[in-house]
């Protein structure tokens, strides 16, 4: 190959690869793993809560979630809003206060059929304390707080 031709291919392979970054540029990907990577269906079994795998992943509204299984993972599919927990994830006792905190995947609890989260037992302790009062609470409180970010409550 003469001196030319080897300076234009390399001049196409450069175009190419510079022209994928640009285009590429603008779109971000973010992988947002929700319930700290547990299997949301999990929750509602016997056996409780579950870690899931990278092998069995649905994402809903740009959060992705893990599943401990391909059952699990069909079942929530099927119906998201029934496994989702309470308030984003966010943690039930502070959505009841009209605050966002973390929610610890391993502090939970499934009351009527749905799953709220807390930032520790400590807290959810306090929460089971008026627990009627603070579902209640956190329920009307959600609405004013949930497009918000955490710094800004």
């Amino acid at each position: 190959m003469n001196k030319s031709k080897m300076i234009i291919a390399l001049f196409f392979v450069f175009s190419i690869i510079l022209g994928t970054g640009i285009a590429n540029a603008g779109k971000q990907v973010y992988s947002t793993v929700g319930a700290g990577g547990y299997d949301l269906v999990s929750y509602h079994e016997e056996s409780g809560p579950k870690e899931g795998t990278g092998a069995f992943v649905v994402e809903h509204d740009g959060v992705n979630y893990l599943f401990s299984s391909e059952e699990n993972k069909e079942t929530f599919t099927k119906n998201p809003n029934k496994y989702l927990p309470e308030y984003g994830g966010w943690c039930a006792y502070g959505a009841s206060l009209g605050k966002k905190f973390i929610g610890d995947p391993e502090v939970s609890k499934v009351i009527d059929g749905k799953l709220y989260l807390n930032l520790n037992k400590e807290i959810q302790e306090k929460w089971e304390a008026e627990l009627q009062k603070n579902i209640a609470t956190a329920d009307k409180k959600w609405d004013g707080i949930k497009g918000k970010s955490p710094g800004k409550l």
